[in-house]
């Protein structure tokens, strides 16, 4: 496995979900090492929550689930991009299809 560079964020390291098909963003989260574990071995989408300070799998509240399709780091090895199939409507904790969808003028 590639090594991956957590120690610049104190263990985490910033992951961008994009939905596979279309391309389109859906969210900003974060790993530490055993997210990114459980991710690999499940195949579904689990993060660290920094509010909370614990391990969550994307829908388990929602029942929105992101099943992984590919993840891919990027140069430095100190941020991972995550293909994924959004199962339900939304991705975002707010009802949106995307968490970034608000336009900055």
């Amino acid at each position: 496995m590639m090594k991956l560079d957590f120690k610049k964020l104190k263990g985490l390291i910033p992951v961008v979900a994009q939905d596979y098909k279309t391309g389109r963003v859906l969210m900003l989260a974060f790993m530490n090492r055993e997210a990114l574990r459980k991710t690999q071995k499940t195949g579904k989408a689990w993060y660290y929550s920094r509010s909370r300070k614990k391990l969550w799998q994307k829908g388990e509240t929602s029942g929105h689930f992101q099943i992984v399709k590919g993840i891919f780091a990027d140069c430095d090895k100190d941020s991972l991009l995550i293909k994924v199939k959004q199962t339900g409507k939304t991705a975002c904790h707010t009802g949106h299809v995307s968490c970034f969808y608000r336009r900055l003028k």
